[in-house]
């Protein structure tokens, strides 16, 4: 259920269509209650799922490869590879150096996790101010779990899965370690994107995951109870525009 905290009146769910739409039905629809300071800070978040979901298709439909840091490369003019990920040039924005990663796909080869925190920060580009964007997020790190602290990512146990949250399919028999498990993203509509295997249904990564356990492996991949979203109430504040109508 959602609940506006300042006592603004909820916008009917026929005010919105699309990805949009089917957010807000999952929030309205949740067993659990959705709690957002302003009306301003729920049209946010709706706006920054729908990317999030945008983007991690853009992301599949990209010439970005998957692979462990080993043999890993992201593009050498922008970023440089160190010992914990890759660092940014500081000759270039960091606005820039992300949209690179879907510009120039071709240059960029990276792990599933990785795959997570960049379309993160694609998202919160996409929906906040580019000057906001360059402010908070210079000098990135990116690799693995690692990213900035303003990123706000947040993690909870339990099983609401709304469209844009990021949930993990844990691989117990896994048979190497880049296959622990899978990063990703719920799309909605039963579909989950992850780098590495690409969109499935929840049935279909166990699967996929079940292929790349090693050699006499009895236990099966699954879904676990946890999810993890952005910080809403914080990155609103840097929205393009105050969003006080659903125009």
């Amino acid at each position: 259920m959602i609940v506006l905290s300042d006592y603004g009146l909820k916008p009917a769910v026929g005010s919105f269509q699309g990805i949009k739409r089917e957010i807000y039905l999952a929030l309205e629809n949740s067993p659990l209650q959705h709690t957002y300071g302003s009306l301003h800070e729920l049209l946010f978040d709706l706006q920054l799922r729908e990317n999030i979901i945008l983007t991690a298709r853009k992301l599949h439909e990209s010439k970005v490869a998957f692979a462990p840091f080993q043999t890993s490369k992201f593009n050498p003019k922008i970023w440089k590879k160190i010992k914990y990920g890759y660092l940014l040039d500081p000759s270039f924005l960091p606005s820039e150096a992300i949209n690179d990663i879907f510009i120039n796909s071709q240059e960029y080869a990276f792990e599933c996790s990785t795959a997570i925190v960049i379309i993160y920060y694609k998202a919160v580009l996409d929906s906040i101010s580019t000057s906001y964007f360059n402010t908070l997020f210079q000098r990135l790190l990116v690799w693995d779990w690692n990213y900035d602290r303003d990123l706000g990512i947040i993690t909870k146990v339990g099983r609401d899965f709304i469209p844009g949250d990021v949930v993990y399919f844990y691989n117990p028999d896994y048979g190497h370690p880049v296959w622990t498990g899978e990063n990703t993203v719920y799309l909605g509509n039963g579909q989950y994107f992850g780098h590495g295997i690409g969109i499935e249904t929840a049935e279909g990564m166990i699967k996929a995951l079940n292929t790349l356990r090693k050699e006499n492996a009895t236990q099966s991949a699954y879904l676990i109870s946890q999810h993890s979203r952005l910080n809403t109430n914080y990155l609103s504040q840097f929205a393009r525009q105050p969003l006080r109508s659903l125009n």
